[in-house]
């Protein structure tokens, strides 16, 4: 069996490695890119009417009609932040997200107030689009609804594979329910409104139930607060549309100009889908709201979302066309979490390398995508499914604070990056392109920084304070990241003098029985020939010891044998508490300590062994003046498969017996 066998099941789940020099093959054509960025926004118009219709109900039935001023609220906005991006697009190449704009235009602190509010967001995506996901599919197979949690776990598990095999793959898999999704909305709208305009009607399931008014006498301020909590919850149709402009670097050439028509596609297929779900919803009069505030509804009434509701007034319940619908909606808000998959890593990426982030997060994976970034995600946003037990209406709550923190830093960003620009000396191109773009920016930015503050206001107390004291802490732990990289740089940054040499090297190695992987590390200690060699033991066993003792004058070994006792059978502690001692009577020496280990060539061995030299060499090499040296003896006896064994006779079975016998307390 090759080395490379444990690795079976990953390659089984991921695919076979790829080599650095096949990144430019991953890039993405405009018909997969629209499916790997723009799976959030396209899927977020499947709950943003719900969402719209859940808070206005708290008035009853009679502030439904405001429906259409909230909706149309929302549609400017959503057409003013795609514009705005698509300047981004064009000026940043290089990838212009929220962070990359506000650190080049408005410093470090704007810059990271914007990647601590996406990466919550990002991660806020996945459960919200699982969750809302599952809850479509329970329409229509409510049978599910108790396992909920279990089964949006499922989902995130299989995005994560999926991502891992990278962005080129996952994108054709993640194509075939985008598009169906659009292609049967667009087709159930066309068909609604075709019945509509025929004289006929649409009639949803819960038309003629009642919702008993949490607030049944709204008027004035308080009808004004719910319309604009309803508009603060409609926005959460502009999730994710930051996503194509993060990942700008991942089109095919032309990159920017690729980004922007990706961009412009969506944004008319999100727009056009949103309006065609709210106008059927408020024609088919359907009637949500939170659990138990539906009157006249017959015992044991599952509340379907308004998608199915308007799917089934259009095809009929039941129907194949009802379950297409329904089934393709599950699984595009599923898929809609790719945009986090893709949008995540990239964002962790690019602040690892600028160091307020782990290092292991700006690494690309054996298929050329940033593995850790990935699954760090999908661990996050598996804690929010199972903190909030998997609830859209909860979840949602959370939702789209971050998304407006980024869209207003990065708008205003690139109004200062345009102005930039004309107010440059050595300018040559035109500045009528220029001064629009920044127009563009300017009103995106203003509009979206009003946005914030009534999704603050509104959705504060519902649970968004959850996500106004989350993005301080990630602000804070990614300066201390910094902060901690700044320091060891100036530690490995050497002095002018250099490293002056030690006056002595005292050589320690670690005995717990006399036998070859000990005696491999004497002589490999003596080979170095340092000025005083000392083999340690730890009595923790006295029988133990005596037979060491014996053994080592038997044997004659030429090295002096110290035993220090530990009657606590700790070994760590008197080997820490043996080399700090002699290092403070020598504090210009250097001690060397060699740890004989055995090498184990199959993971399971391992777990027969006891792991206490990796626990002894970790605590070692804190120690200043300290240095350790592991001395590897591999076991061949145990690396040998069956068929290579040799026949079993006196011999074997004497090497196999003390062999078995050394397992007790040898570091390893």
């Amino acid at each position: 069996m090759t080395t490379g066998t444990p690795w079976l099941p990953k390659r089984l789940l991921v695919g076979r490695p790829l080599d650095s020099d096949q990144l430019g093959e991953t890039l993405l054509p405009k018909r997969i890119a629209l499916p790997v960025y723009c799976s959030d926004p396209l899927s977020s118009t499947a709950y943003a009417t719900d969402e719209i219709l859940l808070v206005l109900s708290l008035g009853g039935l009679g502030l439904l009609h405001l429906t259409w001023p909230v909706a149309t609220a929302v549609v400017v906005l959503m057409l003013v932040v795609v514009t705005s991006y698509r300047q981004t697009c064009r000026a940043y190449p290089q990838g212009g997200g929220a962070y990359t704009v506000s650190r080049d235009n408005l410093g470090t602190n704007a810059s990271l107030s914007a990647a601590a509010a996406l990466m919550v967001d990002y991660v806020l995506t996945v459960a919200v689009s699982v969750a809302s996901g599952v809850a479509n599919l329970a329409s229509a197979l409510p049978g599910i609804s108790p396992y909920a949690v279990e089964i949006s776990l499922g989902f995130i598990t299989v995005l994560t594979i999926m991502n891992l095999r990278g962005v080129r793959e996952s994108g054709r898999a993640f194509a075939v329910p985008t598009y169906g999704f659009v292609l049967l909305i667009l087709t159930m709208i066309a068909a609604g409104t075709a019945r509509i305009l025929g004289g006929g009607t649409v009639r949803a399931e819960s038309a003629g139930y009642g919702i008993a008014p949490e607030h049944p006498h709204a008027t004035g301020l308080l009808v004004l607060v719910l319309v604009l909590r309803a508009f603060a919850s409609g926005c959460t149709a502009l999730t994710g549309v930051e996503a194509v402009s993060n990942g700008v670097p991942t089109f095919r050439r032309p990159k920017s100009r690729n980004a922007a028509t990706t961009l412009a596609v969506m944004g008319a297929l999100a727009v056009s889908m949103f309006v065609g779900i709210t106008a059927l919803a408020l024609a088919g009069h359907v009637h949500i709201a939170e659990e138990g505030r539906i009157t006249g509804a017959p015992a044991g009434y599952e509340q379907r979302t308004v998608v199915a509701q308007v799917a089934g007034s259009v095809y009929g319940y039941g129907s194949v066309l009802f379950v297409l619908v329904v089934f393709f909606t599950a699984a595009v808000l599923v898929m809609a979490a790719n945009t986090a998959f893709n949008g995540f890593p990239i964002l962790a990426s690019v602040l690892s390398a600028d160091g307020y982030l782990p290092r292991q997060l700006s690494r690309r994976g054996d298929r050329l995508v940033f593995s850790n970034g990935i699954i760090v995600l999908a661990m996050l946003a598996g804690v929010l499914i199972v903190a909030f037990d998997a609830s859209t209406t909860r979840l949602i709550q959370l939702y789209i604070v971050g998304v407006f923190v980024s869209f207003t830093l990065s708008q205003a960003g690139m109004v200062r990056h345009w102005t930039r620009r004309l107010c440059d000396p050595l300018r040559t191109a035109d500045p009528g392109p220029m001064r629009r773009a920044r127009a563009i920016n300017a009103v995106g930015a203003l509009l979206t920084c009003v946005v914030l503050l009534v999704v603050l206001v509104s959705k504060f107390m519902h649970g968004a304070w959850i996500v106004v004291i989350a993005m301080p802490v990630v602000f804070t732990l990614m300066k201390a990241v910094h902060r901690h990289y700044d320091r060891v740089v100036t530690d490995l940054t050497p002095a002018a003098r250099g490293v002056p040499l030690p006056s002595r090297v005292h050589a320690v190695v670690l005995v717990s029985r006399l036998h070859t992987p000990t005696l491999q590390a004497l002589a490999y200690a003596r080979a170095t020939r340092p000025q005083r060699l000392t083999a340690l033991n730890v009595r923790t066993d006295a029988a133990e010891t005596r037979q060491l003792m014996d053994d080592w004058e038997r044997r004659e070994i030429p090295v002096s044998l110290t035993v220090v006792d530990s009657p606590y059978r700790d070994i760590t502690g008197p080997v820490l508490e043996y080399v700090r001692q002699f290092h403070e009577e020598n504090p210009r020496d250097l001690v060397v300590v060699f740890v004989p280990e055995y090498v184990l060539t199959r993971w399971w061995q391992n777990l027969m062994h006891n792991q206490s030299a990796l626990r002894l060499k970790a605590r070692l090499l804190i120690d200043a003046g300290v240095m350790v040296t592991s001395v590897p003896c591999r076991l061949e006896s145990v690396d040998r498969t069956p068929a290579s064994e040799p026949a079993a006779g006196p011999a074997a079975e004497a090497t196999a017996g003390a062999t078995a016998g050394e397992t007790t307390r040898v570091p390893q």
